[in-house]
């Protein structure tokens, strides 16, 4: 470290070197460990397949407080179009620049110091402290975070509190806080008709023309009317796919994917019972296949929103916004357990763009958040 540079700032930088493009850690998780081990916490490494993850707790009271994120970055882009090599953290104009700097190694780094910085002043505090950290939050979310929970579930050892170092931000860091995110499921759809020649329809069955009545009855369906921290659930098509390339073929098969975002208002069964309702009567033949990216999940009270909200309160010396929206985290397998969850890290206009970057004062107010929340949740 210069003499110029603050401990965040010098972790981030050495995170930020190594080219963990997801599923690989690339070394920056033996970087925390080592950290996390100086300051008294037992370590568990939990590699599943190609993922690498670990635990790190220290202490065994009540109530668990986490921090919780991930080493693995989506990849750089067009080289060319980076003002400086992606994997090489420069400073510009107060900006630190490089992949992940925003998504998100610039918050675990935060994470690492704050509670350095919080174990030094509370050495006895109340609770426990634990992070879990994985290299597939940018990928398929199989063997990560998910994982994780499972085994931690499966020994009954629960989180109470977590803090997810996802850059929720919007325009200053700490302006917006995710207490919650919508959930998500995707639906592939294939209708099945009779392939034929367009002259002689009568010998087919065009199974576009079958299905298009149901969509749009789907597509116009009024799902819920979202509650005071969601929106209405939302019904989108993004890929539809028919046809053999010729002009005077009908097809055999349509395929339609569509995927919803869903409010607490629903559940996934209902949707699934309602969408079937709806081909169903239809007389549609189909065969449908679904996945659940994640249900939803909201905490609107509780002494971790409390803690933020005053933590950010005391940094920014304004308030921030609770919101639930944009996509999905690794936030939705931890509510799983019951857990208090929030998201909280750096403005996120750069992040999976060239030239991703963070603002350096924006990690030192957020690992003052941080520091801060802990004091009032186990000082």
């Amino acid at each position: 470290m210069s003499d110029t540079e603050s401990p965040v700032l010098s972790l981030a930088k050495d995170l930020l070197q190594r080219q963990s493009v997801t599923p690989e850690d690339a070394g920056c998780q033996q970087v925390m460990i080592e950290r996390l081990k100086a300051l008294g916490f037992e370590i568990e490494i939990m590699v599943f397949d190609d993922t690498t993850n670990f635990w790190a707790r220290r202490g065994t009271a009540a109530p668990l407080f986490a921090f919780a994120g991930h080493t693995d970055v989506v990849p750089s882009g067009p080289i060319a179009q980076w003002h400086t090599p992606p994997f090489e953290p420069t400073i510009i104009d107060g900006y630190l620049h490089a992949r992940g700097a925003a998504d998100m190694k610039g918050s675990l780094a935060c994470m690492i110091v704050a509670v350095e910085r919080f174990l030094t002043d509370h050495p006895d505090h109340d609770g426990s402290i634990a992070f879990l950290i994985t290299s597939d939050e940018e990928g398929p979310f199989i063997n990560g975070t998910v994982r994780v929970v499972d085994t931690l579930m499966a020994r009954n050892e629960i989180i109470d509190m977590c803090i997810v170092g996802e850059p929720s931000s919007t325009s200053q860091v700490g302006d917006v806080i995710k207490n919650g995110r919508r959930g998500s499921m995707t639906g592939d759809l294939i209708v099945k008709g009779i392939q034929g020649h367009v002259a002689y329809p009568h010998l087919a069955n065009n199974p576009i023309h079958q299905a298009m009545p149901a969509l749009s009855e789907l597509v116009a369906t009024v799902w819920d009317n979202g509650n005071d921290y969601f929106p209405p659930t939302s019904f989108q098509i993004p890929n539809i796919s028919a046809g053999t390339g010729a002009s005077n073929v009908i097809p055999g098969e349509f395929h339609v994917q569509f995927n919803l975002r869903f409010s607490t208002e629903l559940t996934d069964t209902e949707i699934k019972r309602r969408i079937h309702s709806v081909l169903d009567a239809h007389g549609l033949d189909y065969d449908l296949h679904w996945t659940l990216n994640g249900l939803p999940f909201l905490t609107d009270q509780g002494p971790l929103i409390d803690a933020v909200v005053e933590a950010v309160q005391a940094v920014n010396r304004q308030p921030a916004q609770l919101l639930t929206t944009g996509g999905t985290s690794d936030g939705r397998f931890i509510a799983q357990m019951g857990s208090q969850v929030v998201e909280l890290g750096p403005v996120n206009a750069t992040i999976h763009k060239v030239n991703e970057c963070v603002k350096i004062a924006d990690l030192e107010k957020l690992t003052d958040m941080y520091q801060k929340t802990l004091e009032n949740c186990l000082a």
